[in-house]
């Protein structure tokens, strides 16, 4: 089956996933993953990019980032992977790929959805069992989106904005939502929409999405087309 094409629109929040190759570990220790953060952070701004939530797992990567140009995710992704596979198979005396195959996205609207997104990705170390609380784990946005620490290098999205008027309102807001919890039927959608790279959104958005992505066209007549 051929894969689908890449996902470019600028403008339009990505959730992005990247794993270890063979679901392998990624990072060995926590120098690992300070390094993996400084490389996204060092690649934002040539990339064009706005990071507004993100979480280091033992194997994977969860983003959620805006890209304000043609192909920004993409150069993004590869000059932080490349960079960071090249200095961990010189650290640690590995060699071979470190990462399984292309990274998933899934683009988001720009609303309830993409806050619901950020919680997703805040409470990924709280349903894998690695903490009691998302405050508790240090390789997360949790804290700077709870407002319990500078909010930079991520970018507050309009809709993470319209949760209260004041950073101090916002925070206790994100943190009350984080602390309801998410039902089932949410995470399964978000994990669906990400696993087969579709729009997560309501019905408008996807269809929007799917036309300006040429996914969308005229119906076709029934039957064998005729030989010319």
């Amino acid at each position: 089956m051929a894969r689908l094409p890449r996902i470019d629109l600028p403008g339009c929040p990505q959730h992005l996933v990247v794993r270890g190759n063979n679901r392998s570990t990624m990072f060995r220790d926590d120098a690992d993953r300070m390094i993996f953060l400084r490389f996204v952070e060092d690649h934002l701004e040539e990339s064009a990019m706005d990071l507004h939530a993100y979480v280091l797992m033992s194997n994977h990567v969860h983003l959620l980032a805006t890209a304000h140009r043609e192909h920004g995710v993409s150069a993004f992704m590869h000059r932080t992977g490349s960079k960071f596979a090249r200095l961990m198979n010189l650290r640690w005396g590995r060699t071979g790929t470190l990462f399984e195959g292309r990274f998933r996205s899934s683009l988001v609207q720009d609303d309830i959805y993409l806050v619901t997104c950020m919680r997703y990705i805040d409470l990924n170390p709280v349903r894998a069992g690695l903490a009691r609380h998302p405050a508790d784990y240090p390789w997360s946005s949790y804290r700077r989106n709870a407002g319990m620490e500078p909010l930079a290098p991520l970018v507050a999205n309009p809709a993470y904005l319209a949760l209260a008027n004041s950073p101090v309102s916002r925070g206790q807001c994100y943190r009350a939502l984080c602390e309801a919890g998410m039902p089932q039927g949410t995470l399964d959608t978000i994990r669906e929409r990400l696993a087969a790279s579709r729009p997560l959104g309501s019905a408008a958005f996807v269809e929007d999405v799917d036309s300006r992505l040429g996914l969308i066209g005229p119906p076709r007549a029934r039957g064998r087309p005729r030989k010319k």
